[in-house]
């Protein structure tokens, strides 16, 4: 939300992808579907089924962590998920002609995945421009992580200076069926801990 939020300041207009990846908890959808509706001027919900591959705690059948953020990757990563999303946003953009691509990872207050430091955003970017039509002929893309050197506090700031509607978000990895997040895995510690340190109200439904 707040990375959609800033590509619009700067300018840009918003094509908002989601992937229905056919995770654990429906809520990230509609979540996905109010935001865009405020920031977005189109919205792509794609399918594509992660459970057929499985290897986490959000496309197969174990259990979420509720003991406290740890060091190490956690059950929760999905395997290559922001590898996907990237070639998928890639794809995109070289169809309807667009050589921006905003993602909104975090290195800071995150959990470890691989897929979220810098290094991987760099990288893949030199890919983009290797691997498509647009990139050999000249049309090179740039990958923006606005949000990659920011904490959770930075980032709920952040959201507060652009005037969002922090409840319309949603982070938990396993919300109860109420839509409610269980206030206890590694997603829902560090969004509490982000608004904390911020010192700006929680508007989040915790369980």
């Amino acid at each position: 939300m707040v990375c959609a939020a800033i590509a619009g300041e700067q300018g840009f207009s918003v094509v908002a992808l989601t992937v229905d990846y056919n995770q654990r908890h429906r809520v990230e959808l509609e979540a996905a579907r109010a935001i865009a509706a405020k920031l977005a001027d189109r919205h792509i919900v794609l399918p594509l089924d992660l459970r057929a591959f499985g290897g986490s705690a959000l496309t197969g059948d174990i259990e979420v962590p509720k003991g406290g953020v740890r060091e190490g990757i956690p059950v929760t990563y999905v395997p290559a998920r922001n590898t996907i999303f990237l070639s998928l946003a890639l794809s995109l953009a070289e169809a309807i002609g667009a050589r921006d691509i905003f993602i909104g990872v975090n290195a800071l207050d995150y959990s470890g995945y691989p897929d979220c430091r810098p290094e991987f955003i760099a990288e893949f970017e030199k890919t983009a421009n290797l691997a498509t039509k647009a990139g050999v002929e000249g049309e090179s893309f740039t990958i923006h992580a606005p949000l990659q050197h920011m904490t959770k506090a930075d980032i709920a700031r952040e959201a507060q200076r652009l005037g969002l509607d922090a409840a319309l978000s949603h982070s938990c990895y396993d919300p109860l069926p109420d839509g409610r997040h269980c206030g206890r895995c590694d997603a829902c510690r560090l969004r509490a801990k982000g608004f904390a340190e911020a010192g700006i109200a929680d508007p989040t439904a915790y369980a």
